[in-house]
């Protein structure tokens, strides 16, 4: 069952939804309902009443002096006081006394308030004296050109009018208390009721023109002659405590005057009798009736018990109090306010001087009852202390101006309701952390803030467990309170920041703020370098060779160095990518693809490099923390340090600290995100490299080990290898690399890892070692060096990775007569050819590409091609231009003229499909293509095929495996593309140019190329 909300169960009245309650409304003056200048509200007896709880002190003020004045209630006394603390409802209750006596007839509900019985009828003279009007000085405007200075003029010309004015009036001008015997002459015989409010006020006004005992001589004339009227009463007001003390800013004047009466009462023998007409418990009665038409108290009990029950549930997390029934009682009296609104309202706010308790908490309250109805909050079960809005402008001017707490603005625009379209800090962190669920940031601040506002220190704030009860209700849970709270403790720029106390706000800056402060001081210039050192520091290590910040592909050498793949950090201020990237940034292209300082080299070890790129989201974060650990390092040294409080240093000692560790924690939480080499690129494929992101809760972990966190993402992705891993299988290894044709040596094999973006890449000479031996060991390779030989079932030898080193295929070992050993006794002939490693400048280098510098070597058979006697062969591996361009190269300089075939190997499908139909449009040679491969479905069916047959044929079945194998979980494909001349390729001229630029003009596939020649 779906819990009833304060929207279902209370009608708050037509002005306090509309927002038309004035403020004089809330600041009702007794002068003007004298006057009839009152609003409605309060000049409107009928409306008046009906606004009005009538409160047991209201009933007993009422009932005697209504008695009083009718000569029917048996008053024991004709002086009354009223006793209430500032804002009371002291003046209320004066008004409330007035249309009692004057017209109480017209009000519909007046026995809630007094028995009929009481009420006086006939003419009843009255005269109040308000003294926030008095002006003893120039005189107050009575009437009939008359000016009076003090009470006893302002009230003689209220009874009796001008005529009764004359009688006082050398008294008046002459600030001299008239006798009790001429008061009476004023009383006449009509029922009188004389009522004095604000009389501090006036004695502050007179304290040098010796007021005070002219005062005191007339309360004594004024008390002497009501006490012999019998239809006459005399009421004032007294703003004190229980313990007769003042607390408002006369409480030097009404503890003056408390004590005149106090004297007078011993003198005369007659005591006045005390009335306080708003008790603390009516409070939320008045609030309740003056705000709302009405309430379903019924309904309500529902809710109230569910709170309840949520408090039981949660008692451990709440304070004491809020376990008693008691709490529970203060619920149903406030319902719809929750306890600790009008708690917090009475026990802190109004200990505040210029806090009017009744009239303040109405202003503030209804106020928040219009904005809450308004916007109809998701949590409203009840209306709590975080409804009170400071982002509303009337509800914030209630506490900075009525209140006088402007020094509170910059707290309340920086940390809880911003102004000007800026968010603080509450919304900020409910935008980050809460979208979607109530403010709880918002709730935090404007909750400790309310239970900031108070006189006394020690009641300043609210402790966790006190706020999690202010907060907490149906929809708003303790978790999100917690949460919320830390977060903005931890940024507030204005809470109390010393160590234990409450939350609460202060009007100074807190260190937060300090701290921020000399944040903005530091320079970039300042910052980068540190920032530089630090990533420095971070990915530096001994997995990767690091490269910091580089912008030409001089920058990333292409050797080998002492073997460790190379790490190129990119600069956050060039780069910044988001989690998803579509291509490869031009930049990262031309690193990954070219080499030497004018980028004129390809790059051969494209499998020895990673990148490692920032998170475009987090290097604000970065910076900032850079930024901060910096002002910390300042505000640390002697000469700052001795200007903060103790508390602030150790805290500034602490944070330093723990900057470091912040620092280390957000450079690697921003570089994220790596490009490695893979034969799957991303975006269209054309440049091998993939993306990977480290996790940020991963790059939290070990900060400072940048380098394992990249190592253990490229792991997860099966792209690294190291001595403790298993090597790939030794199949898989001939498939994937030029070992497939026959035989390699060790070196150039091991360097292939470092080359071909299919292949991992190898932390470790070991795993590759491993994976050499475990070739032999099943029979899929057959090791040799300087005369040893090594296959199945022999003693592994000490695998050597050198260019003596030779490692061949168990189908050529076997074919050339090499294994088993007795055919090779027989037929001792040499391997075609080995690939050896590197020349003097490494890949791609002078005598570079993968394999040496092409030489023609005479050749005797050709299984494949049975090519016959008197063959130069020229061969050359990289990308298909440059190694077209070799061999013809080489071809010239071994004194050739003319090429009578060329083959072209390539071992990525997405190439092979691409050449298909070039080779078709090459004239003067007859095409042949070959293709074997197999593909597994993403249903888990396999095919394997082999073709042979020319260039239009293979271009029929093109189209079909070219969209099997983009749709294939797994592919292999071997392509072979061969150009039989007719007449032969001629060296001379431009011939091979333009077969080159014919080839390669829609397709750069890197390719083993062989080119052929009969000599004559």
């Amino acid at each position: 069952m779906t819990l009833p909300t304060i929207f279902d169960l209370c009608v708050p009245r037509d002005d306090v939804l509309k927002g038309t309650l004035l403020d004089n409304d809330f600041a009702a003056k007794l002068s003007h309902v004298l006057s009839k200048r009152a609003s409605p509200d309060y000049g409107d007896p009928s409306r008046f009443f009906a606004n009005t709880f009538p409160t047991e002190g209201l009933k007993e003020l009422l009932s005697n002096i209504c008695g009083r004045l009718s000569g029917r209630g048996g008053a024991v006394s004709a002086v009354f006081r009223l006793d209430t603390s500032f804002g009371g409802g002291k003046t209320h209750g004066l008004i409330a006394l007035v249309h009692a006596a004057r017209s109480a007839a017209e009000v519909a509900n007046i026995a809630e308030f007094v028995s009929p019985e009481l009420l006086p009828t006939g003419h009843i003279r009255i005269a109040a004296f308000d003294g926030e009007d008095a002006d003893p000085a120039n005189g107050r405007p009575m009437g009939d050109g008359i000016r009076a200075h003090t009470p006893w003029g302002e009230i003689a010309y209220q009874l009796a009018g001008k005529a009764g004015y004359e009688i006082v009036r050398r008294s008046d001008e002459e600030r001299i208390a008239p006798g009790a015997d001429t008061i009476a002459e004023l009383f006449g015989t009509d029922p009188v009721l004389i009522v004095l409010d604000e009389m501090s006020d006036y004695l502050r006004r007179v304290q040098h023109m010796e007021g005070r005992d002219q005062l005191t001589a007339f309360l004594k004339a004024l008390f002497t002659a009501a006490e012999g009227s019998p239809r006459a009463a005399v009421v004032y007001t007294l703003a004190l405590r229980n313990d007769g003390k003042g607390i408002d800013a006369f409480a030097e004047e009404n503890e003056f005057i408390a004590k005149s009466m106090e004297e007078l009462e011993s003198v005369s023998g007659r005591k006045a009798a005390n009335l306080n007409p708003t008790k603390d418990d009516e409070t939320a009665s008045v609030i309740r009736r003056r705000l709302f038409a009405s309430i379903d108290d019924e309904r309500a009990e529902e809710v109230i018990q569910a709170y309840h029950a949520l408090w039981v549930r949660a008692g451990d997390k709440l304070p004491e109090f809020a376990k008693r029934s008691s709490t529970v009682d203060d619920f149903r009296r406030a319902y719809p306010f929750h306890p600790d609104v009008l708690n917090t309202l009475t026990d802190k706010t109004a200990t505040l001087t210029n806090f009017q308790r009744v009239r303040g908490m109405l202003r503030i309250l209804a106020r928040t009852v219009g904005d809450v109805w308004a916007h109809r909050p998701k949590d409203a079960s009840a209306i709590h202390l975080h409804h009170i809005d400071l982002g509303v402008e009337l509800t914030r001017r209630e506490f900075t101006t009525r209140l006088q707490q402007g020094a509170f603005i910059p707290a309340i625009n920086n940390d809880i309701a911003g102004s000007g379209g800026k968010n603080a800090l509450a919304q900020d962190l409910d935008d980050k952390n809460f979208k979607g669920l109530l403010p709880y940031a918002s709730y935090v601040a404007r909750t400790a803030f309310l239970h900031t506002l108070a006189f006394n220190n020690d009641l300043k704030g609210a402790h966790p467990d006190h706020l999690r009860f202010s907060i907490m209700g149906p929809e708003a849970e303790a978790d999100f309170v917690d949460d919320a709270r830390t977060k903005f403790r931890q940024d507030s720029a204005y809470l109390d920041d010393r160590p234990g106390a409450p939350m609460r706000f202060t009007a100074e800056a807190n260190l937060t703020q300090i701290i921020a402060r000399e944040e903005r001081n530091v320079e970039a210039g300042e910052a980068r370098p540190e920032l530089d050192d630090r990533i420095r520091q971070i990915f530096g290590g001994s997995t990767f060779d690091l490269v910091m910040n580089p912008g030409m592909p001089g920058d990333i050498p292409d050797d080998l160095a002492d073997g460790k793949p190379r790490l190129a950090v990119m600069s956050y201020d060039v780069f910044g990518v988001g989690a998803n990237i579509a291509a490869v940034p031009d930049l990262i292209v031309k690193l990954y693809e070219r080499k030497g300082s004018e980028g004129s080299g390809l790059r051969a070890l494209r499998n020895n490099l990673v990148f490692l790129l920032p998170d475009e989201s987090q290097i604000v974060d970065m910076k900032r923390a850079v930024a901060r650990l910096i002002a910390l390092r300042t505000l640390k040294a002697p000469d700052r340090l001795k200007d903060l409080s103790e508390h602030q240093r150790q805290k500034v000692i602490e944070l330093q600290s723990r900057s470091e560790h912040s620092v280390a924690v957000t450079i690697q939480q921003c570089f994220r995100h790596i490009l490695y080499p893979s034969r799957n690129g991303i975006g269209d494929g054309t440049v091998t490299l993939a993306h990977a992101v480290i996790d940020i809760q991963n790059a939290s972990e070990k900060p400072g080990a940048g380098q394992l966190q990249v190592s253990r993402q490229l792991r997860l992705q099966n792209k690294l290898r190291d001595a403790t891993d298993e090597p790939d299988s030794p199949s898989y290894i001939r498939d994937r690399t030029p070992l497939k044709k026959g035989q390699i040596t060790a070196q150039a094999l091991r360097d292939e890892f470092r080359r071909d973006p299919a292949l991992p890449i190898l932390l470790s000479d070991d795993v590759f070692v491993k994976a050499v031996r475990k070739g032999v060991e099943e029979g899929t390779y057959i090791y040799q060096r300087e005369g040893l030989l090594a296959g199945p079932g022999d003693p592994i030898p000490s695998i050597v990775i050198d260019e003596q080193s030779v490692i061949s295929t168990m189908d050529f070992a076997k074919a050339k007569g090499l294994w088993p050993r007795h055919a090779s006794a027989a037929k001792k002939q040499e391997p075609d050819e080995v690939v050896h490693g590197p020349g003097p400048g490494g890949f791609g280098g002078p005598g570079g590409g993968g394999v040496p510098d092409p030489e023609g070597e005479d050749v005797d058979e050709d299984d494949d091609d049975e090519i016959g006697e008197n063959v130069k062969r020229f061969v050359f591996e990289g990308i298909l231009k440059e190694a077209l361009r070799r061999v013809f190269e080489a071809a010239k300089a071994a004194k050739i003229d003319r090429i009578d075939k060329v083959v072209v190997r390539v071992f990525e499908h997405g190439d092979a499909f691409k050449l298909i139909p070039v080779a078709g449009s090459i004239a003067g040679a007859k095409k042949t293509i070959s293709l074997s491969g197999e593909f597994e479905t993403t249903d888990g069916s396999t095919m394997e095929f082999e073709f042979k047959g020319s260039s239009a044929e293979a271009s029929s079945v093109r189209e079909y495996f070219e969209r099997q194998f983009k749709a294939a979980s797994e592919a292999t494909l071997n392509a072979s593309l061969g150009f039989d001349f007719e007449p032969a390729l001629s060296l001379d001229g431009d011939a091979t140019e333009k077969f080159i630029e014919k080839l390669t003009r829609f397709a750069s596939a890197t390719a083993y190329v062989e080119a052929i020649a009969e000599v004559k």
